[in-house]
């Protein structure tokens, strides 16, 4: 009870800036997704508030995975093969490239190779969930902590603008509606932001990137593995590598969902919980998100984070053209 009486306040106020997007999404025609983030970040020191924090923290987190877990109530096996090979392959390639620009772009900037490894894999796969889980199996006398604090913040805000920018760079760039859906889910770092991104663009985007992220984010589970397994011998490593339960719930749900076991109401239901949720958790992020930190940390190591964010950026759209 002392739990959730520490968590309401916060909670409420997210609930309550979600409230508000609706209303200003549905009288004048804009995203709602957006309108959540930019209320949200103008409420930023609520942030810093004790009797706030908690709740704004346990929505931007629990409330965002449980969110993202009942969007499998939206695909089917059908969408999933009307995708093709295609982008699974291309997140294979982007995955894999980009963990090496990485080591690459720390060794040009001077950097421990340790960070490379932190920031490469950071925007390969799911941000700043994947640069926590794979600081776990890195040698700790190789790792900082404000190594690992810079690549959290600095995903979190570089996913933040990209959640604004991509979907209108991809449009312009004259993308099909399901492409643009592939390109966000295949370039943008957390899942929050591919969610709020790609429902901003359009409905079909918005599946199309949430299943193609979710195939990112199962890829954490091998790349921490392989990582273990490179590096156990240097000593320090730790943690246990399980599949996030979010990822666990969609695969469920788009099991039951393709073989109609579930009822319509019951699906319309779980679609519209997950979308009210979404909007809640964006709006918490953006009370979570202060992007003046990010620039206070460092030159050097802003260049490594947007250089990788760019080059995967970029291979993206080439591989989708």
């Amino acid at each position: 009870m002392e739990r959730l009486r520490a968590l309401v306040p916060g909670v409420m106020l997210a609930v309550l800036i979600a409230l508000a997007a609706n209303f200003l999404s549905a009288h004048h025609g804009g995203p709602v997704m957006l309108f959540a983030l930019l209320l949200g970040i103008s409420f930023h020191f609520m942030s810093d508030e004790p009797r706030s924090a908690a709740g704004i923290d346990f929505a931007a987190r629990t409330l965002l995975r449980v969110g993202v877990g009942l969007l499998g109530v939206r695909v089917t096996f059908d969408q999933i093969g009307a995708l093709g090979a295609k982008p699974i392959l291309i997140i294979l390639g982007c995955v894999a490239a980009t963990i090496a620009f990485g080591l690459a772009a720390a060794r040009l900037t001077r950097r421990h190779w340790s960070f490379g490894i932190l920031t490469g894999g950071a925007v390969a796969i799911c941000g700043a969930s994947a640069a926590l889980a794979i600081s776990a199996v890195l040698p700790r006398r190789h790792l900082r902590e404000k190594d690992v604090l810079f690549t959290v913040i600095a995903v979190t805000g570089l996913s933040t603008l990209a959640m604004i920018a991509y979907p209108v760079l991809f449009s312009t760039l004259g993308f099909s509606e399901q492409e643009i859906g592939l390109l966000i889910g295949a370039t943008i770092h957390d899942v929050a932001q591919v969610v709020g991104a790609g429902y901003a663009a359009s409905a079909e985007a918005g599946d199309t990137a949430t299943f193609v992220k979710l195939v990112r984010v199962a890829l954490l589970p091998v790349v921490v593995g392989g990582l273990w397994l490179l590096l156990r011998n240097e000593g320090g490593v730790s943690g246990a590598i399980s599949l996030p339960f979010f990822l666990i719930v969609f695969c469920a749900l788009v099991v039951i969902n393709s073989l109609g076991l579930l009822p319509v109401p019951v699906a319309a239901f779980l679609a519209e919980l997950s979308r009210w949720l979404l909007v809640t958790a964006i709006a918490a992020l953006g009370m979570k998100t202060a992007l003046k930190e990010m620039f206070a940390l460092g030159a050097g190591h802003i260049v490594v984070v947007v250089s990788i964010t760019l080059f995967l950026l970029v291979m993206a759209i080439g591989l989708t053209w």
